[in-house]
């Protein structure tokens, strides 16, 4: 995916596939049910998460709902920025002010089926370039969506 904004890139996936980055624990378990696929109704065991999904109107549908992707997006989004106060933490850093905003695009893949692209805009305000692109790397080994999208989902990390 690309930006059109003024941001350089700090990180593309393109790391090592080889590193093992499965949970030596499991900590935590979400579940959740889909009903009616794209055009239906998702909720969570817990109860708090409880949404109309619905294709949007780019791919045929009405767009009355969340989608998929708008729910990866937020997922991607607060697990990156989660990961970024951690490492920017460990390492001294107060990052107040600091956002991670993602873009999810769907498309057909070359094997007839369909693939993901995500693009993720960090804004660092009170920290330099230098700075910000290293702490941006670290949370990218850190947070667990990248870990997971490593090596099968062009992700961008765009530092802004």
């Amino acid at each position: 995916m690309t930006d059109d904004t003024a941001a350089t890139t700090a990180t593309a996936a393109t790391t090592d596939t080889a590193v093992d980055t499965r949970p030596t624990k499991i900590m935590y378990v979400a579940e959740a049910t889909a009903h009616g696929g794209r055009d239906g109704f998702v909720s969570s065991l817990d109860g708090q998460l409880a949404l109309q999904v619905a294709m949007p109107p780019a791919l045929g549908g009405d767009g009355n709902g969340t989608n998929p992707e708008q729910l990866f997006a937020a997922g991607y989004s607060s697990c990156f920025h989660n990961a970024l106060v951690l490492v920017g933490r460990r390492a001294g850093f107060d990052l107040t002010g600091s956002t991670v905003a993602a873009k999810v695009g769907i498309g057909p893949n070359k094997q007839h089926g369909y693939g993901l692209a995500v693009a993720l805009s960090v804004s660092l305000p009170i920290l330099d370039q230098g700075i910000a692109a290293k702490l941006v790397d670290a949370a990218h080994e850190v947070c667990p969506y990248s870990n997971a999208t490593r090596g099968n989902i062009d992700v961008t990390i765009l530092l802004g």
